[in-house]
């Protein structure tokens, strides 16, 4: 058992945005030769990532994805972009900068690494937390989940999908539109990466569209103040412990040149769902039939969260009550890169709250440790526990 301060999971924008703020409040790695206050052992942190090297889920987006069309990436907290091919693909310019973002400052991100649980070591609400992995186990005081979801794909469950006989695959599984050339492609979904796809998939072959409800289509630009009503939308909701929307399900889409152009085209035509799914195609809400040789599911994806089930955070409402990154229930755990910070823009300013909220928690909890018993003898400081 390796014990540290703080183990951040998941090297993605959220997880390099926490290690930054952690480093520059003096948090080091395990076993750095760095002085922490006077008369005192600096803080440690370490960083986990399952990932076989650095990009997060850039590193698994389709190729056809290019810095042109993705939506907007902000800097990483300290270091610039650097200057961008808008033709270049996402994934690989993202993987270079988020790279480059690790070896500029230091980061020793640890990887692969596999999380397999967080559990608690014992019943006290300042006690410490157990992390066990594929490469052993760390023992902290706290904990940031930046796992995001590119693992968690959302499959809906819809009658006769597994009778189908085409292809059918998620946004997850996609690599280019030139596998499907001379087949009949459904989508399924109302966000970006569907109607993204679908302009895409429609160059080269037909497609149709469904979307369980009307699609909301944004003429104007996405402001700042747009963007901050949407995240306090998505926000409220995990406050409340509802499982969060999607950013897109409250800022609707923006009609951007080339969707325009796919609309003109008549690929934006959007049908209501189909009722089943049959052997050669689906069943169309008005009764009629559709052949389809392929079906593609835009439909989202699910928090990466099964490694925190031994804390039993989800509450009666499905999800995970919130204040602010900090899980409601349990002060010890922050979640960056969910509901409201999920965006990249947002992802950045909560690893700074994580941070400080944590640095808050270690103060109280560290003056209740050194403060005197009724015996007048005075507690052991956490990490002295861990290490006896």
């Amino acid at each position: 058992m390796q014990p540290v301060d703080v183990v951040v999971i998941g090297a993605g924008q959220a997880g390099l945005s926490a290690s930054y703020h952690l480093q520059r409040r003096g948090f080091v790695p395990p076993g750095t030769a760095a002085a922490g206050e006077p008369g005192e052992p600096a803080r440690t942190f370490v960083m986990l990532d399952a990932e076989d090297g650095p990009g997060g889920a850039w590193r698994h987006r389709w190729r056809s994805l290019r810095m042109a069309t993705v939506n907007g990436i902000s800097d990483l907290p300290g270091i610039p972009q650097p200057a961008v091919d808008a033709e270049e693909p996402s994934s690989s310019f993202l993987t270079r900068y988020f790279g480059g973002y690790e070896e500029q400052l230091g980061l020793s991100v640890l990887r692969p690494v596999k999380v397999q649980f967080v559990r608690r070591e014992d019943g006290r609400p300042d006690g410490r937390l157990t992390i066990s992995t594929s490469r052993g186990s760390w023992s902290a005081r706290a904990v940031i989940n930046a796992t995001g979801t590119w693992t968690r794909p959302f499959w809906p469950i819809y009658p006769g999908r597994a009778g189908f006989r085409g292809r059918q695959l998620h946004v997850a599984d996609y690599v280019s539109a030139e596998e499907f050339r001379g087949l009949h492609v459904i989508v399924v979904g109302g966000g970006i990466s569907a109607v993204g796809l679908l302009d895409e998939i429609s160059q080269l072959t037909t497609t149709t569209w469904f979307t369980r409800r009307e699609p909301v289509w944004r003429d104007a630009e996405f402001d700042r103040q747009a963007g901050h009503d949407a995240v306090a939308l998505v926000e409220e909701r995990v406050r409340q412990g509802l499982p969060p929307q999607s950013v897109v399900s409250v800022t609707g889409l923006i009609r951007t040149p080339a969707l325009r152009a796919a609309a003109a085209r008549g690929v934006l035509d959007r049908h209501p769902m189909f009722t089943a799914i049959e052997p050669g195609g689906v069943r169309l809400a008005d009764g009629g039939f559709l052949a389809a040789d392929v079906i593609l599911w835009a439909t989202g994806f699910r928090a990466e969260l099964d490694h925190l089930a031994p804390l039993h955070l989800r509450g009666p409402g499905g999800g995970i009550a919130m204040d602010g990154t900090r899980v409601a229930a349990e002060p010890r755990v922050h979640l960056i890169g969910y509901g409201p910070s999920s965006s990249t823009i947002g992802a950045n300013r909560a690893g700074r709250a994580a941070v400080t909220g944590i640095l808050r928690m270690f103060a109280e909890q560290d003056k209740l440790d050194t403060g005197p018993e009724p015996s007048g003898l005075s507690r052991p400081r956490p990490e002295q526990k861990a290490q006896v």
